[in-house]
C-alpha cells in the first residue's frame, strides 16, 4: 500500500475496508493512527493535513495484493472466532486490533526487507521510492503531488523526488537525440 500509493505509515494502519474500493480500484484516506503515550495503545485521529484527506487510485499489482489479503484475513477472522474484534482495518493484529506501528516495523516490514534481499530502511522511504518511482516513470508532478497528499507540488519536488542514475541517463539520451537532431 505505501510502496503503491505513497500513503504514510499511519494512514495504512488507518485504512478501513469500508474506505476500499476493490472495483473501482480506490482507497479514501481519512484517518491515520497515531501512536499514544502509556497503555492507552494506538489511537485513529484526523491526517496530517487538509490536503491529507485524499481518495487514491490503486494500481492494479495493489488491487491484486488486497484483494488476497482480505481472504486470507477473513480465514484468520473465522479461526479466531470470538476472539476477533471487529474493526474494520485492512492492517490489524490476528485479533483484529490496530497494530502498533513499533511492532508492524520489527515483525513485519523488517524481516519483509531481510527476505527481499533489500537493505535495512525506514517504513517512509516507501513513500519516497514511490514518489521518485512515479515521477521518473513521468507522471506529472501534480498528480504525484495529489497522490501524496501535498498542498503543494514544491513539497513533492523538493523533499520527495531523488534523482537516480537511470533518471539521469535518460535526460542525457534525451538531451542528445535533440542536440544531434
Amino acid at each position: 500500500m505505501a510502496l503503491s500509493t505513497g500513503a504514510r505509515e499511519g494512514e495504512c494502519l488507518a485504512l478501513r475496508w469500508s474506505a476500499v474500493d476493490l472495483v473501482a480500484g480506490t482507497a479514501q484516506i481519512s484517518a491515520t493512527l497515531q501512536r499514544e503515550g502509556g497503555d492507552y495503545g494506538p489511537k485513529l485521529t484526523e491526517p496530517k493535513t487538509k490536503r491529507s484527506h485524499r481518495l487514491v487510485t490503486l494500481p492494479a499489482v495493489a488491487i491484486e495484493a488486497l484483494r488476497a489479503h482480505k481472504v486470507a484475513q477473513n480465514a484468520a477472522r473465522l479461526a479466531m472466532g470470538n476472539t476477533w474484534q471487529d474493526n474494520g482495518l485492512v492492517f490489524c493484529t490476528e485479533v483484529g486490533t490496530a497494530i502498533d506501528a513499533g511492532n508492524m516495523l520489527c515483525r513485519h516490514f523488517r524481516p519483509a526487507l531481510e527476505r527481499a534481499g533489500l537493505p535495512p530502511m525506514r517504513f517512509h522511504d516507501l513513500r519516497h521510492t514511490a514518489a521518485t518511482l512515479a515521477l521518473g516513470r513521468g507522471i506529472h508532478p501534480k498528480i504525484v503531488s495529489d497522490m501524496l497528499g501535498h498542498s503543494s507540488i514544491a513539497i513533492t519536488l523538493d523533499l520527495y523526488s531523488h534523482v537516480t542514475p537511470t533518471m539521469a541517463r535518460e535526460a542525457a539520451s534525451a538531451l542528445d537525440a535533440l542536440l544531434r537532431g
